[in-house]
């Protein structure tokens, strides 16, 4: 396992974990006040490390151990984070692993990138939530609220309560998907639990429609919640991942001309 931080233009430092091995490297993005030390991260790395394939595993600004302030946060910076992450430490063809916001990420990824992206598979994936799960479900004070003051805090199953800011809710309006076709043409795979309190499993559907890949497949887990995190979960999450480690087939990845050891 290597890892390090890496410096933004403006000194932000991100943080960043790598398992050395042949390429495509999966890159493994977190949700939203997730990082990548979370349950599927480290058995993406896990399985990444048996197959002998690389994997990326990174913290936005903001999240975990990297830089930055949460509440500075978009989804087009946090976008951006990871396309440095992995223009640095992940040359050549990637598969994508996006877990609720990084669905959305990933999504947005593989639009950047292309054919680089040889497969994409979300987790609870969660495209425009800024507007759909956020802005959608506020009442009209909370949204005066937000306009006026620049930042509403919500209640949070998961913690402290959540900081939604003005920033993060004009700048998802640029990067929503979900209205029109999404020109992603690698293998697509989202998995949703039905019970997921958070993101409605009824997104994956629409995420399989808009996508314009012929091979889109939707894997739904009726007991499932959320974070998909049991055991049990985790194995349905490999099991979708694993073919297309076999299918590599590459070269040992090389960072800086330098082929990992």
């Amino acid at each position: 396992m290597e890892s390090g931080l890496l410096a933004r233009n403006d000194g932000t430092t991100l943080a960043w974990e790598r398992v050395p091995g042949r390429v495509p490297t999966t890159v493994f993005l977190p949700g939203f006040r997730s990082d990548m030390q979370g349950a599927k991260a480290l058995a993406v790395a896990a399985e990444c490390e048996r197959a002998g394939t690389a994997c990326l595993r990174l913290d936005y600004s903001g999240h975990g151990a990297s830089g930055g302030a949460f509440m500075g946060g978009t989804i087009g910076q946090w976008v951006d984070d990871a396309a440095l992450a992995i223009e640095r430490q992940a040359p050549g063809p990637l598969i994508l692993v996006g877990s609720s916001m990084g669905g959305w990420i990933a999504l947005l990824l593989a639009l950047r990138l292309d054919t680089r992206v040889t497969a994409l598979i979300g987790v609870a994936a969660a495209p425009d939530f800024t507007e759909r799960l956020m802005w959608d479900a506020m009442m009209p004070e909370e949204r005066t609220r937000l306009v006026e003051t620049g930042v509403l805090f919500q209640p949070s199953d998961y913690g402290d309560p959540l900081p939604i800011t003005a920033a993060l809710i004009a700048d998802g309006r640029r990067h929503l998907l979900l209205d029109g076709p999404i020109a992603v043409t690698c293998p697509v795979r989202l998995l949703h639990g039905q019970l997921d309190p958070d993101v409605p499993w009824e997104t994956a559907l629409a995420i399989a429609r808009q996508v314009t890949s012929p091979d889109v497949q939707v894997v739904l887990i009726k007991d499932g919640d959320h974070r998909l995190s049991r055991d049990a979960d985790l194995e349905v999450l490999l099991s979708l991942l694993r073919p297309f480690l076999r299918q590599g087939g590459g070269q040992p990845l090389t960072v800086g001309g330098v082929a990992p050891a």
